[in-house]
């Protein structure tokens, strides 16, 4: 495994007139998991955009192994770096085992042969999110957990050093959420691949992050272990809502519980409202 570095220096990113980031710095942890988090349109999106070269910033710059990262070449970059877009699209009518093996094209020359270390990259790659009985099945055919699977097998045949995902487990039910981080966490533990994720769930974030990334306003409010980063004071500066921090029983890392607007935590023991009524009707 090479190392690397990869830092995010005063960027500011815009759409159109409306500017995104606002002067942003980020310091990637080699070799660890980075979770970002925030509330919606607080610029994750970008920022991982911004770091994978897909998105220009307008100041500031973003430097991969001490070289502004839109100085380095695009097939030198797609065998450092991988990234999982949050909306990605395949071309109409191909086949799972097609759209994984793309991953492999920053290996090859314009000359280049299939070799066999392509396809123990896919094969492996297939067998990692238990999609290898989809291999022949059109994209389009697939429910939208499936496509997700699929996309993450893409993103792992790359076998970049440093991987992005954007949201890996949108419309993956908790089975799958937790083998895909599970997934994530054994990679980077066995290959010491570099994670930079974003994800909605703060408590799987939490789980699952060695370093944890919150983010309002298109800046970076407070990095760090997820000790330091879920306290009552950042959900509320970050999310705008008061909570409550716990333990979690199984991993020891903090768990946020958000209080509601009737400024109480919701009474986890109560029967639910459907057995209420099938115990008083008993």
């Amino acid at each position: 495994m090479t190392r690397h570095s990869l830092t995010v220096e005063q960027v500011r990113a815009r759409y159109g007139d409306t500017e995104i980031l606002h002067g942003l710095d980020l310091d990637v942890a080699m070799g660890q998991i980075t979770v970002i988090v925030g509330a919606n349109a607080c610029g994750k999106s970008t920022l991982l955009r911004a770091m994978s070269r897909l998105l220009v910033p307008h100041s500031g710059q973003v430097v991969l192994d001490g070289k502004a990262i839109h100085q380095t070449s695009p097939r030198q970059l797609a065998r450092t770096l991988g990234l999982l877009p949050q909306s990605p699209i395949a071309p109409e009518g191909i086949a799972v085992a097609d759209l994984v093996s793309r991953g492999r094209h920053p290996h090859q020359g314009l000359f280049s042969r299939w070799t066999r270390q392509d396809e123990e990259a896919v094969e492996s790659a297939l067998l990692a999110t238990r999609t290898t009985e989809l291999a022949e099945r059109s994209i389009e055919e697939l429910s939208g957990g499936q496509r997700q699977r699929v996309w993450i097998a893409m993103a792992l045949a790359q076998q970049t050093d440093i991987l992005l995902l954007d949201e890996p487990t949108t419309f993956l039910d908790i089975n799958h959420q937790i083998e895909v981080l599970d997934l994530l966490t054994d990679l980077n533990r066995a290959r010491g691949t570099t994670i930079v994720m974003v994800l909605h769930d703060i408590n799987l974030a939490a789980r699952y992050a060695d370093c944890l990334v919150a983010m309002a306003e298109g800046q970076v409010q407070v990095t760090g272990h997820p000790d330091q980063v879920i306290t009552q004071a950042t959900i509320r500066q970050v999310f705008g809502i008061d909570s409550q921090i716990i333990a979690d029983p199984v991993s020891g890392r903090p768990i946020m519980l958000p209080i509601g607007r009737h400024g109480r935590l919701p009474d986890l023991t109560a029967p639910a409202p459907h057995q209420r009524n099938t115990e008083t009707s008993s």
